[in-house]
């Protein structure tokens, strides 16, 4: 396993302090982090942190646990054993608290299938409080102004992936997770969803603020290119945490042997 020689994120003995003076408090942090399915274990002692502002890519081969660490970090799974913190508040204790803070975008768009792209984008921002106005911009973000009004199972797999991305980002969150986000998509919905998912998003009180991605996916030179750090799991366990210029093709080539 290598360990990265950068703030943006560290591996750490299960249990072990963050030290005397830790600093800022990691956007994701976790402690021997277990996940079990039945008899078993999809995740396996994960321990890290991850700094505010940072893009982790998150690889390994089919079945490694890249998307259930996602639900966990969702809120969507409890842990098993172990400890997750985000954004400063205990998962899933305190999922509530984080709001429209933290959003997924799964491989699998959580919509609405019987509702129009318009109506999901509306529903979601009642509930997250979002102006109206922003669903506008989004859909004009996206591409999807004159697909509004259709419903969801109408549109095709890149369309759908669209409004999904485009739900996502109703409440400019904090922290992205995405599974496998340009999967499937022609070049023109890759450069919306590119730049609508980008990890700037600066606002009037915070001109240099950065959210915090984690992405996973099967592309590793796409990964290296874009990512902070990167952080490989195999069977559950975490195989490789470094940054990009630190990881080698041979740890690759390990990874998904």
């Amino acid at each position: 396993m290598s360990v990265p020689p950068t703030d943006a994120g560290a591996v750490r003995a299960p249990g072990a302090s963050r030290g005397a003076d830790p600093g800022p408090d990691p956007a994701v942090a976790l402690d021997g982090l277990v996940r079990r399915r039945g008899e078993r274990l999809v995740l396996r002692d994960v321990t890290l942190d991850v700094a505010a502002g940072t893009t982790l890519a998150l690889l390994g081969p089919n079945g490694a646990g890249k998307s259930t660490l996602l639900r966990v970090l969702a809120g969507l799974l409890r842990p098993s054993r172990g400890g997750c913190r985000v954004l400063g508040h205990e998962l899933p204790r305190d999922r509530r608290a984080l709001g429209g803070r933290v959003a997924y975008l799964a491989h699998e768009p959580m919509l609405y299938r019987d509702l129009t792209v318009r109506q999901n984008l509306e529903h979601r921002a009642r509930l997250l409080r979002v102006a109206p106005a922003r669903v506008e911009a989004l859909l004009e973000a996206t591409g999807l102004e004159r697909r509004a009004g259709f419903p969801v199972q109408a549109l095709s797999r890149g369309l759908t992936q669209r409004a999904a991305a485009a739900a996502t980002m109703l409440a400019d969150p904090d922290l992205l997770l995405l599974d496998e986000p340009l999967a499937n998509l022609d070049p023109t919905a890759t450069a919306r969803l590119r730049d609508l998912l980008a990890p700037t998003s600066p606002t009037a009180a915070d001109p240099t603020r950065a959210r915090t991605r984690i992405v996973a996916g099967h592309d590793p030179d796409a990964a290296l290119a874009e990512a902070d750090l990167v952080l490989g799991l195999r069977d559950g366990r975490v195989a490789l945490l470094a940054p990009p210029s630190a990881i080698t093709d041979v740890e690759i080539g390990e990874l998904y042997r």
